[in-house]
């Protein structure tokens, strides 16, 4: 198919529309009749332009995904609402379920054992998880913003 016999939707299915219709008709770009003085004077202005657009590009998209995260966030606050109102009725179911076995007070005491122990645990674990961080620096990232600094100034040995 040659382009001659392309059908407007055609050429508008690809992502650059009618890139083939100024070759085909004669026309091409008034820009590159300019001089090349021109043409590269004019590129701070088109950097600018395009950093201004990518700005503006990545404000409406954090804000598209901040009410996204926002919604997300309020949801899970009230899933976290009813996972603690699930949690006492279990607790409460716990101690019920013991009564039938031992004094009241006796139950209550036991389930409250039970969950100090998942409390000691936790804390154990958590602990555990605090040491192995190593604080709260991003020491590696930091490495490596370093070494590249050295690279930019010279320093050091690199392929």
């Amino acid at each position: 198919m040659s382009d001659y016999d392309k059908t407007p939707a055609a050429e508008a299915s690809g992502p650059f529309p009618n890139v083939e219709e100024p070759m085909r008709i004669g026309r091409f770009n008034p820009k590159s009749k300019q001089k090349t003085s021109r043409l590269v004077g004019s590129v701070p202005g088109l950097v600018t332009n395009l950093v201004k657009s990518e700005l503006e590009q990545v404000k409406l998209e954090m804000k598209s995904k901040a009410i996204k995260g926002g919604t997300g966030a309020g949801l899970f606050a009230v899933v976290a609402f009813f996972a603690v109102t699930l949690w006492a009725v279990l607790i409460t179911a716990a101690i019920l379920g013991l009564n039938t076995v031992f004094a009241p007070w006796l139950s209550a005491l036991i389930v409250a054992g039970a969950l100090l122990l998942i409390m000691v645990i936790a804390t154990i674990v958590a602990i555990t998880m605090f040491k192995k961080m190593n604080g709260v620096v991003p020491t590696e990232t930091l490495d490596s913003v370093r070494q590249d600094l050295n690279a930019l100034k010279g320093l050091g040995k690199y392929e």
